[in-house]
């Protein structure tokens, strides 16, 4: 059986993760974008919207961007940086036991001028996708392969499907429990590292490690209806919760950070 397979998404060219159970995972090299993840079970577990564009014209809507080396407006770059828009590079792909996985690099060189001249650092990214049964991990490496120290944030900006989203309830981020009226644009500062998103269909175990802080959106219908790339009635089929390291973590010469992004 071969592991990962070369697919495409849209006009996209993407890598198919297959686990000897029957899990699946679509990645884009297109922002090395999570697309689709489906247990052993079949079901879809990521919310990908019907309007997103799928041609590297703007970065996709759904899934798991990457979010790198800013977040949101976080700094005087693009918006959540410029890793979800950039085009990566599968780098391996193998099977531990009965856990499949790929790993997809992006590094300094890979960028157009315009952003290197604008975020002018040594760097390498790696995001590894593994899974199994009905659980997958992402984990995020940033190198820093320079002489001189940089500042980054980073995120797993994480679409989960829902069935509606006003039967959501998350606990584990907060003192209460958060349930989600309208919009929702909350960020959670030094979280722990397990939270657990009950859907009304089933639940799901969040865990992070690396990441400190998480950011829990939805748009409610009012946003909604003024992005451009998701129908008006599809914010009820979303909740993103997502791992985050928003306050700059510093990284020197020659040193390694990695965030983990587990749901089972």
């Amino acid at each position: 059986m071969t592991l990962a397979t070369h697919t495409t998404c849209g006009q996209l060219p993407a890598i198919r993760i297959q686990a000897p159970d029957g899990a699946e995972a679509t990645v884009t090299l297109y922002g090395a974008h999570l697309v689709s993840w489906k247990g052993a079970d079949g079901a879809e577990r990521l919310f990908l919207s019907s309007r997103s564009a799928l041609d590297g014209s703007r970065a996709i809507r759904g899934g798991v961007p990457v979010i790198f080396p800013q977040f949101a407006e976080r700094g005087r770059g693009i918006r959540h940086g410029f890793a979800r828009v950039s085009t990566w590079r599968l780098e391996d792909s193998g099977l531990d036991g009965d856990t499949a996985w790929a790993v997809f690099d992006l590094a300094a060189g890979d960028l157009p001028s315009t952003v290197a001249d604008a975020w002018p650092h040594t760097f390498a990214l790696s995001l590894r996708v593994a899974l199994r049964a009905n659980t997958l991990q992402m984990a995020l490496t940033v190198r820093n392969l320079g002489a001189a120290h940089f500042p980054f944030s980073a995120a797993l900006h994480t679409y989960h499907l829902v069935p509606d989203v006003c039967a959501v309830r998350i606990e584990g981020i907060s003192s209460d429990e958060i349930s989600i009226l309208d919009k929702l644009d909350a960020v959670y500062p030094h979280v722990g590292g397990r939270a657990q998103l009950a859907t009304g269909a089933h639940s799901l175990l969040l865990e992070q490690a690396g990441f400190t802080d998480a950011v829990v959106w939805n748009p409610g219908a009012v946003d909604a209806a003024a992005l451009p790339d998701l129908e008006n009635d599809e914010y009820q089929r979303f909740v993103c919760v997502e791992p985050a390291l928003l306050d700059p973590l510093t990284l020197d010469a020659g040193q390694t950070w990695t965030g983990t992004y587990r749901i089972s």
